[in-house]
């Protein structure tokens, strides 16, 4: 995960925290940040593209068919 994503997830995590109230905006808002953090945490890297200007046509195909 990129440090940027860390650094944002953990200042989710931290306003989360804050917003322990009960009433229903607090809920509301600290569901939604933990959503957030959720959402954060299962991006994945794209895979690494080749260096090459070759097109491999099966995998766009794949790609296109799977869209």
């Amino acid at each position: 995960m990129l440090p940027t994503y860390v650094l944002a997830r953990d200042h989710l995590q931290r306003a989360a925290t804050i917003l322990a109230g009960s009433d229903h905006q607090s809920r509301q808002i600290r569901y939604i940040i933990e959503r957030t953090i959720s959402l954060i945490e299962d991006i994945r890297p794209e895979p690494d593209r080749p260096a090459s200007n070759v097109l491999d046509f099966t995998a766009f195909r794949e790609r296109h068919e799977r869209a």
